[in-house]
């Protein structure tokens, strides 16, 4: 069997480094975590590669992501982001970078860690697919509706199945990589 990249990653650089590095790649660390939860929900409506083209921005306009700092942002940081920073300009997006913090912090406090938390949905293990083609590949699934449902209801926004199945591949909870690509979890 030759082995061949996902389809999704082939033709931008950022992309390719970004799925043969991290994309399904476990993550248990806490500012990772916060990060990829908030870049996915920057992602909403728009392309994955223009959030990754504008991370570096991102990380610098939120404190690299560190959840404390993030929860203790003033409305005037805030906007003075949105003014400023190279990043999507979408006010309830960059108010929701807080947002999601104070949330964040919360489950922290709950369940010792938000690893703990989100990872203990799987029993600590990833999902690991074994798709053919990046068609059978779902958007969202019964995991990441039950998981959006509860951060909603913890006061997390930007937290929809489908954002959330992206976080879940993103966080190397699912192997969604077909099984001809190199960096799919039986291949490495």
């Amino acid at each position: 069997m030759q082995l061949e990249r996902c389809g999704w990653a082939m033709s931008d650089a950022a992309e390719q480094v970004y799925h043969d590095t991290e994309w399904g790649v476990p993550n248990r660390d806490e500012h990772y975590l916060f990060e990829m939860l908030n870049l996915e929900g920057a992602q909403a409506g728009l392309s994955w590669r223009l959030i990754l083209n504008k991370r570096a921005a991102y990380k610098d306009a939120f404190h690299q992501f560190d959840p404390d700092k993030c929860a203790m942002m003033t409305d005037e940081e805030l906007e003075h982001i949105r003014e400023t920073a190279a990043i999507v300009k979408n006010k309830l997006k960059i108010g929701g970078v807080r947002k999601n913090a104070i949330a964040f912090l919360k489950v922290q406090e709950e369940f010792g860690s938000f690893a703990d938390y989100i990872w203990g949905y799987t029993d600590g293990k990833p999902i690991i697919n074994h798709w053919t083609d990046m068609t059978q590949m779902p958007t969202s699934n019964g995991l990441s509706e039950q998981i959006s449902k509860d951060l909603k209801k913890r006061g997390f926004i930007f937290v929809g199945p489908v954002i959330i199945y992206s976080y879940l591949q993103a966080i190397g909870m699912i192997d969604d990589h077909v099984v001809t690509c190199p960096y799919h979890t039986e291949n490495r």
